[in-house]
């Protein structure tokens, strides 16, 4: 990068940091969301907690990759005491409680694909995946202890609307 070009990504990056009420806009994929929610017609959630935007008052889920290969990956999920309570948690306050999810691919700074998936669907994907790993995590299994779990092209394709 030339001199110019530096001093223009300060500028650039110091407005997009206050556009974002003074978080930052690279923090979990902050700024892929704040596209998402510009292409699709979305208002952008004010906050990193809870849902990433809203279509009226409903909460929407966004998901955002840059490899070769649309997926979705959905980690951190915090183990709960049982599966019982596991399922309510994720059904109730991780990832049910958002009716629709949409996922997209960047490539060049810009969505070259995009998918929507009803909260259900998403569900009926992930669940069993948790399930399988509940028990291991539960009993401290591996390096980190919470549950991570991915929506791979194929179920992308196989059961979600294109939108892109």
């Amino acid at each position: 990068m030339t001199p110019d070009q530096i001093l223009r990504f300060k500028q650039l990056y110091e407005e997009m940091y206050s556009l974002c009420g003074g978080s930052d806009p690279f923090s979990y994929a902050r700024a892929r969301e704040i596209y998402m929610a510009a292409e699709f017609g979305h208002k952008v959630a004010d906050d990193y907690a809870g849902a990433d935007a809203y279509d009226g008052n409903i909460p929407l889920e966004y998901k955002s990759t840059i490899a070769k290969v649309i997926n979705a990956t959905y980690n951190g999920i915090s183990v709960q005491d049982s599966w019982e309570e596991q399922e309510r948690y994720i059904i109730n306050d991780k990832i049910g409680k958002y009716p629709f999810h949409y996922y997209a691919r960047f490539a060049d700074g810009k969505i070259v694909e995009a998918w929507k998936l009803t909260g259900e669907k998403v569900l009926e994907i992930l669940l069993p995946k948790i399930e399988k790993q509940y028990s291991k995590k539960k009993n401290g299994s591996g390096k980190d202890p919470r549950i991570g779990v991915t929506v791979s092209q194929k179920e992308i394709k196989e059961h979600g609307e294109r939108i892109m």
